[in-house]
């Protein structure tokens, strides 16, 4: 049974949200307004919450501000974005932040409760609106001439790189597939995921995603 957060302050939402996950075997630890609150629920609780559903526009502390402390924090605990918002700046921010999934209110419960139990597996997961505005992001990057910015970025953690693996940081950073990177490289798909779990251990970033907005940054 997963321990749950909620966050957000829709109280009609809360009360909803608290409904669904506990007749779908989650127990919901707390109940908060803001980030404020959220933090003050944690400080007691923090050892029995496994995931917290975060809006991102709330009075007071907001959702971007909770969490980045909530990852320093209570690192464990995985964070569920479920809000109305899906522009570059929340989710960039949001993702790189350290938000576990990205997911808007019209979701529908299925996709809301699929969503926790797959970032619980340690999944990531995004709305489909959110993946089409982070892959247009990325690609105006590239078309704008930025990849010079993105070989920057790479640099900036990429000290203990071999050659090969910041070529293939930097396709990922384009948007290429793992087939399309080995395509273009001539070598296996095998061997190219063999440099991205490498990759993976070196940045300390093990998920894809995460990684290619720390790329884009």
């Amino acid at each position: 049974m997963y321990k749950v957060l909620l966050v957000d302050d829709e109280k009609l939402l809360l009360d909803s949200l608290e409904i669904i996950l506990s007749f779908n075997n989650m127990e919901i630890i707390g109940k908060a307004n803001d980030g404020a609150a959220a933090l003050t629920i944690l400080d007691s609780v923090a050892e029995a919450c496994d995931i917290a559903l975060v809006d991102l526009n709330m009075k007071g502390m907001g959702g971007i501000e909770l969490i980045k402390v909530m990852k320093e924090k209570y690192p464990k605990i995985k964070i569920l974005v479920l809000t109305t918002f899906y522009d570059d700046r929340n989710i960039t921010e949001a993702i790189a932040g350290g938000a576990d999934g990205y997911l808007l209110k019209d979701s529908g419960k299925d996709v809301i409760l699929g969503a926790v139990n797959n970032i619980m597996g340690g999944i990531t997961v995004l709305d489909r609106k959110v993946m089409m505005r982070l892959t247009a992001l990325m690609n105006s990057n590239v078309s704008n001439g930025t990849d010079e910015d993105c070989s920057d970025n790479i640099g900036d953690f990429s000290d203990n790189m071999t050659e090969r693996e910041k070529e293939i940081c930097f396709l990922m950073a384009e948007g290429l597939t793992n087939k399309q990177i080995a395509d273009r490289l001539y070598i296996s798909e095998g061997t190219v995921k063999n440099y991205i779990s490498n990759i993976y251990d070196k940045t300390g970033i093990h998920d894809r995603v995460k990684l290619i907005v720390e790329l884009k940054k």
